[in-house]
Parts: C-alpha cells; structure tokens; sequence
C-alpha cells in the first residue's frame, strides 16, 4: 500500500492518517482514514491488515482502548463496523459484506434502569459515545469464512474455518467449520460437501 510518510493515503477524500499503532501490509489496502475516526486503541499493537486484504469505504473501526483487531491475509471487508473492546480476529481469505456488524461487547448493560441512566449522561459527553460496559468476549473469523450482508455476530463467537453465515443473521453461538448457517439466531442449514470443500483447490 502507497501510504505517505505522514500516514496519509494519497486517494483519500477524508484529511485523516492512519494511526501510528496500525501495521499495514505493503500490498494492504484502505479505501479512506475516515475508517479510524472512532479509533481510540491505545495498544501499540492495536491493528494489524494483512497482505492482499483490503478495507473498503464504510468499514469504521470502532476501537476501544483496550482493543485489538487482526485482518490476516487477502481478506475482504466492505463496509463493515467493527466494534471491538477485548480482539477481534479476522483470519486468511474471508470474505465479509456490506453492513455487517462484529461486537465483542454490547457497551451498554441489560438492565434497563441502569441503560436509562447512561444514555441520560451521553448528550453531556463531548465525544457522544459508548465506551465498554461489562465484559468483552473475543471474536474469531476463521479462515475463508463469508459473512453475508447485514450479518451480526455477538461477543463471544467463533465462526469456523470455510463457513458461510446467511445475509441479516444473527450469530450468537458459534458456527461449525464449512457449515452454512442462517436466521435469527442464526441455525445451522446445511454442512458443505467434500467436493464443495475441495472445489477449486
């Protein structure tokens, strides 16, 4: 990737920079720096965009301090936001669509009561925003896993290696390797077939 010396990217629209604890791969791709405006990771390790994989407009990066986001290898990710307060793992060769959503916490609690209270207290926050409330769960994205549009996936899941997750599920367990998954929840539909499996291998 042909980022400047001052971190900016030479076709972006948005006068941003790439945040300095954000490791790019050489042949990595990302389509604007607007993509970190709610970054706030303070680890030096916070990102790290493989080679070959590309993050195209509309993909926002919703970091919190303590988060950590790993995109592997020539893999995809259009339009998606990621919202990440523990890790959030995306492996080799996935592929993930417009709209969907990766969570690894929910930033605000069950109770209603004490929901109520801490939306009162954002229009007081210079930053209008939600940062971690309770635990994160780490997510993992196996290898060559497709998420389809406006997919969720909740705190906590693991989709397996060569899954494919249904467009507008909502993935609360986690999913098989090479299984296909759809719904709310998401339910298992079908598993892949060896000669699917192996197809173009």
């Amino acid at each position: 990737m042909s980022m400047s010396a001052d971190r900016t990217l030479p076709w972006d629209w948005y006068s941003g920079t790439v945040p300095q604890n954000v490791q790019l791969a050489d042949s990595a791709y990302v389509e604007s720096t607007f993509s970190f405006y709610l970054f706030r990771s303070e680890r030096d390790d916070a990102v790290s965009i493989g080679q070959g994989a590309s993050a195209y407009l509309g993909t926002m990066f919703d970091v919190g301090a303590s988060g950590r986001v790993t995109i592997g290898d020539y893999a995809l990710i259009n339009g998606a936001r990621i919202v990440c307060d523990a890790e959030i793992t995306i492996e080799d060769y996935v592929l993930v669509s417009w709209n969907v959503l990766l969570m690894d916490s929910y930033r605000v609690p069950a109770d209603p009561d004490a929901r109520r209270e801490l939306v009162k207290r954002v229009p007081a926050s210079v930053l209008r925003r939600f940062d971690a409330y309770g635990p994160a769960l780490p997510i993992r994205i196996g290898r060559a896993a497709w998420l389809g549009f406006d997919c969720c996936v909740l705190p906590g899941v693991t989709v397996g290696e060569g899954a494919v997750v249904g467009a507008r599920s909502i993935v609360i367990h986690d999913v098989e390797p090479y299984s296909i998954v759809a719904g709310n929840p998401a339910r298992l539909v079908r598993r892949l077939t060896p000669e699917e499996i192996n197809h173009g291998r």
